[in-house]
């Protein structure tokens, strides 16, 4: 013990110039608010610093690599690299915009199985749009056809699933299905708006939609970016500080120390987001009233070399899923105020405590 403290004397000089919380216990410092849901909050202007230049991965992530190997997402740095290079051009907007209609195909079908839950009380949703990613992401990444959304009970499925579920059941859509949002359509002013929208753009038709039909729906996007912003899939992005960083704000990080950027944090700040920063407001990101003080107080994706590489794929998957079901249901919850009250919990991802339980009625009987 004494070697291993007398080795990090350093780490602990320079952070114990960092200023401490008035939340701080003796011995423990803030261990007990980890067992709590306090947020942190980190400034903007040292996260952009430390996501442009601390890439590797921390320690944490290595129980998850035996699980999954070393995929794009958790990858060492050495590997990462070889393996974006590579990865990239799959992602850009043309390929995207080739998937369209397999996430309109995988989207009907959804609607579909979702037929014989309308009007049957409250349902967890998190299954059925699990189902529908395996089979969308599959399709187009690996070009198999895996049907899980038509046979649940398929072997592969619950093998997968219970190999997931060693590590974290959402590490399979990490960045593709924010399930929080349908939590959000229950709202009354939502409802009129997107209600709207989709007659603008559909009318009575009941045909498949387009990747035409995406640009239009203007609000169905501001719903996705502010569920985003409240309920990022991703609250933490944590890297290993492999060099002495200086951030703007005065600290100091050593080398051989971990950063934890709280995205929950930043999305959640008064400073950056208003006094109303709690509140659920899809208008927001309205043109003439986003405007961001920093690029990196509204980071879903991450940001900075190591960001997400796919997320023109999940916008597209996530607007063309719920274009489909909104326009045959109705969406009904318990969040009808403006400040949200979803129960959450945090494995490596973050998720509801209740798995997205809402309820559906069907719009055209």
């Amino acid at each position: 013990m004494a070697l291993f403290k007398l080795k990090r004397r350093r780490l602990y000089r320079l952070a114990s110039k960092i200023p401490g919380s008035d939340d701080e216990l003796p011995f423990i410092g803030l261990a007990h608010k980890f067992t709590g849901t306090t947020e942190v909050v980190v400034d903007p202007v040292d996260v952009e610093v430390i996501l442009k230049t601390s890439l590797e991965k921390d320690d944490l992530h290595r129980f998850i690599r035996n699980v999954i190997g070393n995929g794009l997402i958790f990858a060492p740095v050495s590997i990462w690299r070889r393996r974006r290079k590579i990865t990239v051009p799959a992602f850009s907007p043309k390929i995207v915009d080739t998937f369209m209609e397999v996430f309109a195909e995988q989207s009907e079908k959804l609607v579909s199985v979702l037929a014989t839950c309308a009007g049957n009380g409250y349902i967890a949703m998190e299954p059925y749009l699990c189902r529908y990613t395996l089979d969308s992401v599959c399709e187009t990444t690996m070009g198999i056809t895996t049907n899980a959304q038509n046979n649940p009970n398929a072997p592969y499925l619950k093998a997968l699933k219970n190999i997931l579920n060693l590590v974290c059941e959402r590490i399979f859509h990490l960045w593709l299905q924010p399930d929080w949002l349908y939590k959000f359509f229950s709202q009354s002013k939502s409802h009129q708006k997107y209600t709207k929208e989709m007659q603008d753009v559909f009318g009575t038709s009941d045909r498949r939609i387009v990747k035409e039909d995406l640009s239009k729906l203007k609000y169905l996007e501001r719903i996705v970016k502010e569920s985003l912003r409240l309920y990022p899939p991703g609250p933490f992005i944590i890297r290993k500080v492999l060099e002495d960083i200086s951030l703007p704000s005065g600290r100091v990080f050593p080398a051989g120390s971990g950063a934890a950027v709280s995205i929950w944090g930043l999305h959640r700040d008064p400073k950056y987001w208003g006094p109303d920063a709690e509140v659920f407001d899809p208008d927001r990101f309205l043109p003439e009233r986003f405007n961001l003080k920093h690029a990196c107080s509204y980071i879903p994706f991450s940001s900075g070399p190591r960001n997400c590489i796919g997320y023109q794929y999940a916008l597209m998957s996530m607007k063309t899923v719920l274009s489909a079901i909104v326009r045959r249901y109705k969406i009904m919850g318990e969040e009808s105020g403006p400040v949200p009250h979803i129960k959450s919990k945090i494995d490596i991802m973050m998720k509801a405590v209740d798995d997205y339980k809402i309820c559906l009625e069907k719009r055209f009987k």
